[in-house]
């Protein structure tokens, strides 16, 4: 069964609607469809322009439950989900701003660092010295550890986010990724193939070969991902990522429903026009 889950619409940066998105997956047979526009708690107070805005989140849930029936009818199940920022001392209040509703699922992800936008632009990175983007590298990855003990989400977007610029770290901080790992696995969550990277600077997946066999040894689980931004990158690549989480060791992705995960076969996972 074809689905894909991290997919952005207009409500935050996404270019195309909710409902282009239902008519693309309806179209090419994608029987799962999610949705999962950013939303951030920002500790300061401020709002994201790429991320809707904290009193739309309603409306969102409203709009995408309102449409389920009609996707239906056109043989796609619509999941309602959320890509959530972490950051320390929040997850609590995220946990509280989430609770009102039925969410299929929530990916976490961390995209800023006291002030520093890991994927905003290349700018940022040329701005900083080696021994700034060494620690920048370093504390993405204690956050992320603090991710995956918060209870918040059920999957951990682009995992190693920070290479998106192709800013590598001259001393890769592998306790950190480690502790990282073990704190993902022993919290039972799924870490996605990231398909999306393939198309930025860093012409590489998220996350790289060592690292997803580095989760597949400890036992955590993976889905496919596009980080769609438009409907006609909805499962842009999955061949490509199903060739890669074969080559780790995988043979089946994790599905989400209402909190909860069931499994389906690498197979059913590669669109049929890739296949």
């Amino acid at each position: 069964m074809l689905a894909t889950y991290h997919n952005h619409t207009t409500w935050s940066d996404g270019k195309s609607t909710l409902r282009e998105h239902i008519d693309f997956a309806a179209r090419h047979g994608i029987a799962e469809l999610g949705i999962s526009d950013h939303y951030v708690l920002h500790p300061s107070g401020d709002e994201p322009r790429w991320a809707m805005k904290r009193g739309q989140l309603p409306q969102y849930v409203q709009e995408i439950l309102a449409a389920r029936q009609g996707a239906a009818e056109r043989g796609v199940a619509l999941r309602l989900g959320l890509e959530v920022d972490y950051f320390p001392g929040q997850a609590e209040a995220m946990i509280a701003a989430f609770d009102p509703w039925s969410f299929d699922y929530l990916i976490g992800s961390v995209h800023e660092i006291e002030g520093f936008v890991i994927d905003g632009s290349p700018a940022a990175w040329e701005r900083i010295d080696t021994a700034q983007i060494n620690e920048v590298h370093r504390r993405y990855w204690v956050n992320i550890r603090g991710l995956a003990t918060s209870g918040l989400v059920d999957v951990i977007a682009h995992i190693d986010l920070p290479k998106k610029f192709g800013y590598y770290p001259t001393r890769p901080p592998a306790e950190e990724i480690d502790a990282a790992l073990d704190a993902i696995a022993e919290s039972g969550l799924v870490v996605e193939l990231n398909t999306a990277g393939w198309h930025k600077p860093c012409a590489d997946a998220y996350p790289t070969p060592d690292i997803l066999a580095a989760c597949r040894a400890r036992g955590i689980e993976t889905t496919l991902s596009a980080d769609a931004h438009h409907s006609e990158h909805l499962v842009r690549d999955f061949d490509r990522g199903a060739e890669r989480l074969v080559e780790a060791g995988y043979n089946r992705v994790a599905r989400f429903r209402e909190r909860s995960r069931r499994f389906d076969s690498i197979d059913a996972a590669i669109a049929p026009a890739a296949r």
